[in-house]
């Protein structure tokens, strides 16, 4: 999927722009290639392909020489105010639950390349991040990082100036070139590493609180605006895009049905068959392409056996999840983890 075929509003551009001047970069060498302007940018109704913002952040981390950290950094600056409409969205919400669902459903409009999802474990809510489809590996660190910490910021801005993280993780192993400093925390809280995931889990408590901005009419008027900003910015993206954006939103075991997903997608049964059949694809295999995809990413994390990774893709037993697996891949997943290169 991709949350890069959505266009996008300048607002976290302008705020890469706005912090690399304060580096002492020039706005001309930061947008050097881009083909955008500081005067496009300061234009509310102006929109920006992935691409462009990619660029920008590629030009952000080159000449800066690409600190560790950076992506934290630069996301403690994506305040609620950033999202625009959106923003006021979520914290008009009844409650950080309500909040977090209606961002879920939105994703696109948060600027996150990340993919990002919500799962409940005992006592905790974790939003789980998946690294965002970027060839170049310090681009794709910085985003990682940039989203998990803008997420973080997000949730504080909801909950309140007490919500604070029981846990900041990330899958990877632990840089080794030097010490790390505070700029590589999210609100205050060091990251561990060798993780099954890159996550932040949080007081389950937090999300049932009252908002004290809560009002049902104003996150009615921002959600119906919300759906036509979306539609614009998916003009050129088709049914089956839509479909594995939902997907790829929704926990690793949950695989809504049919009609779920029309809901999801605000329309009918009846035509996202046809909008998908006319794309060459259906439903059914759009859920299990994203099933697959999840599995081959399971495998990758040394942390989970086979039958941890069955459980969270939602299989009854190790033999159901060995049995589809073979069917998508060829061979038992078993056999695959073995020949893992690396």
């Amino acid at each position: 999927m991709s949350i890069q075929s959505f266009t996008r509003g300048p607002s976290s551009a302008l705020l890469l722009v706005s912090f690399g001047r304060e580096k002492g970069l020039s706005a001309a060498r930061l947008l050097a290639g881009c083909g955008l302007s500081l005067e496009q940018l300061q234009d509310p109704n102006s929109l920006l392909s992935a691409a462009q913002e990619l660029r920008l952040v590629s030009n952000l981390l080159t000449l800066l020489g690409y600190p560790r950290g950076l992506g934290y950094e630069v996301g403690a600056r994506y305040h609620f105010s950033s999202y625009g409409l959106f923003g006021y969205g979520l914290i008009s919400s009844a409650t950080p639950a309500d909040a977090l669902s209606l961002a879920l459903r939105f994703l696109p409009l948060t600027y996150a390349f990340a993919s990002i999802s919500y799962r409940l474990e005992p006592g905790l809510g974790v939003l789980s991040f998946v690294e965002p489809q970027v060839a170049d590996s310090s681009v794709r660190e910085f985003l990682l990082q940039r989203d998990m910490a803008a997420a973080a910021v997000l949730m504080k801005e909801i909950v309140g100036p007490d919500f604070r993280l029981t846990r900041f993780t990330r899958s990877t192993a632990r840089p080794v070139e030097r010490p790390m400093g505070e700029s590589e925390q999210i609100l205050g809280l060091a990251p561990e590493y060798r993780a099954d995931s890159h996550g932040l889990a949080f007081d389950q408590r937090f999300l049932s609180r009252p908002l004290p901005q809560a009002n049902p009419l104003t996150v009615s008027m921002c959600e119906q605006m919300c759906v036509q900003l979306l539609e614009r910015r998916q003009a050129h993206q088709g049914a089956a895009a839509l479909v594995r954006q939902h997907l790829d939103a929704l926990p690793a075991g949950c695989l809504p049905d049919l009609l779920s997903m029309a809901r999801l997608s605000r329309t009918s049964v009846r035509t996202l068959k046809r909008r998908l059949q006319d794309e060459g694809t259906s439903y059914r295999q759009l859920r299990a392409q994203q099933r697959s995809a999840r599995a081959l990413e399971l495998l990758g994390n040394p942390g989970l056996n086979l039958t941890q990774i069955a459980e969270r893709l939602g299989f009854s037993d190790l033999s159901s999840f060995s049995q589809s697996f073979k069917r998508w891949f060829g061979v038992p997943p078993s056999a695959y983890r073995q020949g893992r290169p690396g």
